[in-house]
């Protein structure tokens, strides 16, 4: 039984090299598009049973008598797993097989999500006691549980994408390609957002996730069909060898630095003061990042009195927008700041700070503008959330560890989105919504200042190595 369970997930053998080039361009011109495509509506619906949350939050929290902190403690739930998951999980990843292990993890968070809404049905708060426990606490603890356990198997959906796009393209195409695959989360969130919005106004609030579980289900088993492994496991030969360039492995045996990973490991990321300003300054780009996405649909609901399906209509606004915030974001520091990403790390924040408070600002009448802010708000998290704990952190350290400056960030990133969804719940139930708006400005501007410093010390390190 264990000896079937590791082969099932085992990374499949290398086949012998198809000398055919006509058939290898074939092959290649087929699987590439159909591993991209596959890629991109995988990590589209992994947010389905994610993000599902934020839209059922005002309707769950009322039926089942949850104040904002024991939200709060239920999102975090998530995100505490999640960030753990993303690091563990990414170096099973690197040997397991992309076309049994995304799948799985999909249909695992389905599960999940379906455990998550029956605990709800089987364990009514008030009627029964378990353990001498009130069945209101044994109800949040399952919950938790179920979603922790649904931030696990989320966290497994990016670490087999990135295998598939770093083997499947080679350098010179690979940044073009990811940027296009990036768009999917903004996608994923806007798909979540509208599909959660339009069952529970139709359905009630459970319907939000055993209706996107079923989804999951659905495309989990079309994934083991379409996806499929390194390209060497069909017959063809390494992609950077197909179109005739360096491979990345060519490109590290000529570097000289002959010392072991852990050293390499050791300087750029534990003894790099560049890298920690840039994790310290991610947990406040998560924390705003999640605060809105989690909780403006509840904001709308109780603030500006919106009905469910319109507050997230305005928050989908937020998700689609966003997508160009990433990309004008890489291309404004490309072109214009020739790879400094620091200028336009801070020009977003500030944006961003000045879309907050003209959100929350604007009159509830005003529709139109709260679609116009809150796209904004997305617009300018999402340039940050790309390059500071991405881009940043790669070029900030060798490109031997560039795995693990990325998990390194993105740790912190998660501890951000632990510290957003249990704070936010705790500034709204001791300070009101005004509480919550002020937590979100006040991480924004302190990362700005930690951003600015960042941006004086690699002009004092410019300056001593020239």
């Amino acid at each position: 039984m264990t000896n079937a369970f590791i082969n099932f997930f085992k990374e499949p053998p290398f086949k012998e090299t198809i000398k055919d080039e006509n058939k290898v361009k074939e092959l290649y011109t087929h699987y590439r598009w159909r591993i991209f495509y596959s890629s991109f509506i995988a990590y589209i619906v992994f947010h389905i049973c994610r993000k599902n949350i934020a839209v059922a939050l005002p309707s769950m929290g009322e039926a089942l008598h949850l104040s904002n902190t024991e939200l709060g403690v239920l999102g975090s739930s998530l995100y505490i797993t999640y960030g753990i998951g993303k690091f563990v999980n990414g170096v099973i990843a690197d040997k397991a097989n992309v076309r049994t292990f995304l799948p799985t993890a999909l249909i695992m968070s389905a599960i999940c999500n379906l455990c998550f809404v029956l605990s709800a049905i089987f364990v009514t708060p008030g009627h029964v006691t378990f353990f001498g426990l009130p069945s209101a606490t044994v109800l949040l603890w399952l919950l938790c549980f179920f979603w922790g356990a649904n931030g696990w198997f989320q966290s497994c959906g990016f670490p087999p994408v990135a295998k598939s796009l770093s083997y499947w393209f080679s350098n010179s195409e690979r940044g073009t390609k990811w940027s296009l695959w990036s768009t999917s989360h903004q996608i994923g969130v806007f798909s979540a957002v509208m599909i959660s919005g339009y069952v529970i106004q139709h359905f009630g609030w459970k319907a939000a996730f055993y209706m996107p579980a079923i989804i999951c289900i659905i495309v989990g088993l079309w994934l083991f069909n379409r996806l499929r492994d390194k390209p060497q496991t069909l017959g063809l030969p390494d992609v950077e060898k197909y179109r005739n360039e360096p491979s990345a492995k060519s490109c590290e045996e000529e570097d000289k630095d002959n010392r072991s990973y852990f050293q390499i490991f050791k300087e750029h990321i534990i003894c790099n003061p560049v890298i920690w300003m840039l994790a310290i300054a991610y947990i406040f780009v998560y924390i705003i990042r999640f605060g809105t996405e989690d909780w403006l649909v509840k904001y709308l609901v109780e603030v500006k009195h919106n009905e469910l399906t319109l507050a997230s209509s305005k928050l989908s606004s937020l998700a689609l927008v966003g997508a160009f915030g990433a990309i004008l974001a890489g291309v404004i520091s490309d072109k214009i700041y020739k790879g400094n990403r620091t200028p336009i790390n801070i020009i977003f924040l500030i944006c961003l700070i000045m879309s907050l408070l003209a959100f929350a600002a604007n009159p509830a009448s005003n529709n139109f503008m709260d679609f116009v802010y809150a796209a904004m708000i997305g617009m300018f998290t999402s340039g940050p959330q790309m390059l500071i704990g991405g881009l940043c952190a790669v070029e900030s350290s060798s490109k031997k560890v560039a795995s693990a400056s990325i998990g390194f960030t993105g740790i912190f990133g998660y501890v951000g989105a632990a510290l957003s969804s249990g704070g936010t719940g705790f500034m709204v139930d001791k300070f009101g919504w005004n509480g919550a708006i002020a937590f979100w400005l006040i991480s924004t501007a302190i990362c700005v200042l930690i951003c600015i410093i960042l941006m004086l010390y690699e002009k004092y390190k410019k300056k001593q190595n020239s």
